[in-house]
């Protein structure tokens, strides 16, 4: 069918692995998101963002081509609140291009609280039953490559003159720098907690961006270049705080939104027939904080930018900084928890 027009989507142009996302709307008013995704060596990027042909690499680059051709993850999503788009794969020279069902619903950005409940419930019921054997494109030790490769100097926690930056110092709450200090010395015993967990399959990208929910009140996940091995908890630690770092969710409430979201997680997963212990699931939770470690000391090196974004897209730095301040608080109360537990 002949293309009429292209739509440029919001994503992350930094890692190799995506080319382009973007809606593609055809002559007879039929729509599809296509995504195209790029061999290693195809183009330049960041050393952090660099993909791999390892299948078990966190940034494996045919990842989702893969998930889309996965007959058994799909049937795995059934009944349990989660969905996969409908997908057609279509190998090239150069990669590989994802053409997707454009997903008709509420996307992520504009979800309510009933709405978020549903997700975490639907994360517990599928997370209940990992497979005995996780599929051979799923990622290995995801949370330890992922967070210790990201840029942002650590010892920028111990200096007073980043912590006297006007912006900083106006926006974030005056004890942040001691709690957090305590997440970056325990960083590598939280690391290893995690990953003593129980382990289930993990979406490892679960934020609001990457949700639809449907009419019919099933949660569309997309994008799974992550996806593989992870603790229980680990996809619901990632989701509550993404959604207030990048201005989807207010840090005011996200409080209310952990409130809510942890007892339906865990009600999820007792449905879906797991029996491990709250405690491991909640510490699952709570201990993903550690993947942010790098996410403080590089707003510290940005703070005298004169331009600040999130999520690719400009945002008042008053109120990005002030957001984002209440909501590593939050983190480091969660530090707090997972190393008294």
């Amino acid at each position: 069918m002949p293309v009429e027009h292209r739509e440029p989507l919001r994503f992350n142009p930094s890692n190799a692995t995506t080319g382009v996302v973007e809606r593609v709307r055809s002559s007879d008013g039929t729509t599809r998101v296509h995504k195209q995704l790029r061999r290693p060596g195809t183009v330049d990027a960041p050393s952090h963002w660099a993909s791999s042909t390892a299948r078990q690499d966190w940034n494996y680059w045919a990842r989702e081509a893969e998930v889309y051709r996965d007959r058994d993850l799909r049937a795995s999503l059934g009944g349990t609140g989660l969905g996969l788009a409908a997908a057609g794969v279509v190998d090239e020279p150069g990669g590989a291009s994802l053409w997707l069902e454009d997903v008709t619903g509420t996307p992520g950005a504009e979800f309510t609280l009933d709405d978020h409940v549903a997700v975490a419930a639907a994360l517990g019921r599928w997370q209940a039953s990992p497979p005995q054997l996780l599929p051979g494109w799923a990622s290995s030790g995801f949370l330890r490559a992922y967070s210790t490769s990201r840029p942002g100097d650590l010892t920028l926690v111990d200096s007073d003159e980043a912590w006297a930056a006007p912006l900083v110092r106006e926006t974030w709450p005056p004890d942040l720098r001691q709690r957090w200090t305590r997440l970056e010395r325990h960083r590598d015993e939280l690391l290893t907690r995690m990953e003593k967990l129980p382990r289930t399959l993990c979406h490892l990208d679960a934020w609001v961006a990457n949700c639809i929910r449907r009419p019919d009140g099933e949660v569309v996940l997309l994008d799974w270049s992550f996806a593989g091995d992870g603790a229980v908890g680990e996809d619901l630690g990632n989701y509550l705080p993404d959604a207030v770092f990048d201005l989807f969710w207010p840090a005011e409430r996200l409080a209310e939104l952990e409130a809510a979201c942890w007892p339906a997680y865990l009600s999820g997963l007792r449905d879906g027939g797991w029996d491990g212990a709250e405690r491991d699931a909640r510490l699952g939770v709570v201990a993903s904080c550690v993947k942010y470690a790098w996410l403080l000391p590089l707003m510290l090196a940005r703070a005298a930018d004169q331009e600040h974004a999130a999520y690719h897209r400009p945002a008042d730095a008053t109120h990005l900084y002030r957001q984002r301040g209440v909501a590593l608080r939050h983190l480091a109360g969660w530090c707090e928890e997972a190393l008294d537990a």
